[in-house]
């Protein structure tokens, strides 16, 4: 049987790494080959927004930002904020030939990241995370998914033709 492989465009999966004693990290292979599939010679990353992790990631999540931020008008106040927000504190981090980054101090401290870190796949971008907040998130991710699941299967179950429209 053919063993399936993932799309060369999205991320996938998770990785925990362990930075060396320079305080490099080794981007996922994986990862590396979406990147470099996208033409990017670099990490493009920024501290999230709403959660103590770095988003990550390469030229679709750049475009991504492009175009939401083009959904506001030029000059206009929230487009300032937006860009403020997310280009005032990004970074592009250099891959070395070893596959290899420096997160900066800013970004370990947004992230809580200090002997190791946990790349995270979103599909088009990923998350870098300290081990045990990605795990205690990734629980809470599980039991919202858990009940949504439960919460269909019982609104499938009380209207069973609204199922199959």
């Amino acid at each position: 049987m053919p063993t399936l492989e993932p799309p060369v465009d999205r991320f996938f999966s998770h990785y925990i790494l362990r930075l060396d004693a320079k305080g490099r990290v080794s981007v996922p292979a994986p990862f590396r080959a979406v990147l470099s599939h996208e033409g990017a010679e670099g990490l493009f990353c920024y501290p999230a927004l709403d959660r103590p992790a770095v988003e990550a990631g390469g030229r679709s999540l750049m475009a991504d930002i492009e175009e939401l931020m083009g959904r506001d008008p030029p000059f206009s106040e929230e487009r300032e904020q937006f860009a403020t927000a997310l280009y005032g504190t990004s970074e592009i981090l250099k891959i070395d030939g070893e596959g290899r980054v420096t997160l900066s101090d800013q970004l370990k401290d947004h992230a809580g990241i200090m002997d190791a870190v946990a790349f995270v796949s979103l599909g088009h971008k990923f998350q870098i995370w300290a081990p045990d907040r990605f795990s205690a998130r990734l629980s809470e991710a599980t039991g919202t998914m858990r009940a949504l699941k439960k919460r269909l299967g019982a609104e499938r179950a009380a209207n069973p033709q609204g199922a199959r429209e």
